[in-house]
Formats: C-alpha cells, structure tokens, sequence
C-alpha cells in the first residue's frame, strides 16, 4: 500500500509540474470506501490525513474505530439522504456532495456548534447522465447562493464525476466546465478554491483542468472485491 500511495503523489506531482501549477496545489484524497478501518490506519501512519467515504454506516463506523487519531480529516463523498444526515453532520470534515439545498439545509441545521463550520462541496452533473447524482450546471448558481447563506456551512468548491469516455477531449470538457462554473460563481462574489475532480484513471487530466482535490481510491488500496463491497 505504502508504495502504490507513493506512486500516486507522484502522479499530482509531475501533472501539477507538467502544467507549471505551483507545487502543493493539488491534495490528494484516499478513497478508503469497503476497506477496513486498519488500512486507515496504516496509511494514516505514513502521513496521508484525508480519507474519503461514501456510505454513512461506513463512515460512522470508522470514525468511531479511529477516533484517537489527531489530524485525521474526513470527507463524505457519497450520495446523502436527509434522514442519514446526521451523523454526517457531526462527524464529517467536509461533505462533497449537495446537489439539493434540502440536504444544505439538513446538514447546517445539524451541524454542532462546537464543530465549526462543515466544508460543502456542491456536485454538478457536467456529463448530464440521467444516472448521475449533481445539481444541473444551469442551476448551480442558485443552488450555491442558498448554501453560502446557511450557518455552520462553508461552501468550498465544486465536485464532479465525468461520464466514463475513451475520449480524452470529452472526458477534459467535462472537468473545464466544473473550473469554468468555478470561475462564473467566483465572479458572482463567491471565494470557492476546491474543485474535487479527478480519480485513479483520469487524475492527470483533472489536474491539467484545474483539479486542486482528486479522490483516489483503487490506484492506492487495490480493487474492490464482491466481499468488500458488501460490507457498509
């Protein structure tokens, strides 16, 4: 594990140089969704701090294992249902997928005090794919007006997951049109620095789009087995 983590830092690298972005501009989140809370730990023990996670019994599950773990930072990458929210809510670092202010508003009304103010990424649908969670593109800026304006939340960035395409001009569109929403939403008075963009397969290409987060799960842990994808 530790050297496959490696390999992919070393990937952020060379695409961040390739691209002559300042160094340290891109972090990189460890997809650790079905593996156990132990491979966690031992990648946390190497000093990778973000670990990402798409189903809430999973995520509370780990949190409460790992708790003794200082720094450890945790983002919630999965769809949501507003009657799970809540120990997303308390627990979660960041959350990269409002897509409705529903779920905004259920996270800001259940966000402890004591917490701070809980990271929020709005997911866009840039490919359209009717199969696909995200908010609309043309409907982003009024859905990212609502967000900025509810308590204990701070509206960080933009999430996407492209369409899976062998077109590497299709698949770069998709990610500009997240960077370019990005910079139409900044223009409107927003301070948005995170696009969290970019997987195992594609995480060269989000960076040359202007990625600054990419989640990164089987290049890091390995596939995923039948086995692990039946443990939530």
């Amino acid at each position: 594990m530790f050297e496959a983590w490696q390999d992919v830092l070393r990937r952020i690298d060379e695409a961040v140089v390739s691209i002559q972005r300042p160094a340290g501009s891109v972090r990189l989140l460890a997809v650790s969704k079905t593996f156990p809370a132990e491979a966690v730990r031992t990648l946390y023990g190497h000093g990778q701090r973000a670990f990402g996670e798409n189903y809430v019994q999973e995520f509370a599950a780990k949190r409460a294992a790992l708790a003794e773990l200082a720094g450890i930072e945790w983002h919630f990458i999965g769809p949501l249902q507003s009657n799970k929210s809540r120990s997303v809510a308390e627990g979660a670092d960041w959350v990269h997928t409002v897509d409705r202010l529903k779920i905004a508003e259920r996270l800001s009304a259940q966000r402890p005090d004591a917490r701070g103010e809980l990271n929020v990424c709005i997911q866009v649908n840039v490919s359209g794919e009717a199969s696909k969670s995200g908010v609309a593109p043309d409907d982003a800026v009024a859905l990212a007006g609502a967000v900025a304006a509810l308590p204990r939340l701070r509206l960080r960035g933009l999430m996407c997951i492209p369409e899976p395409t062998a077109d590497p001009a299709r698949l770069a569109g998709q990610f500009a049109q997240l960077r370019q929403l990005q910079q139409a939403l900044n223009a409107r008075g927003h301070a948005l620095d995170t696009l969290s963009m970019g997987m195992s397969a594609d995480l060269e290409t989000a960076i040359a789009e202007g990625a600054t987060l990419v989640r990164v799960g089987t290049a890091i842990f390995g596939r995923r087995d039948a086995l692990n994808r039946s443990e939530r």
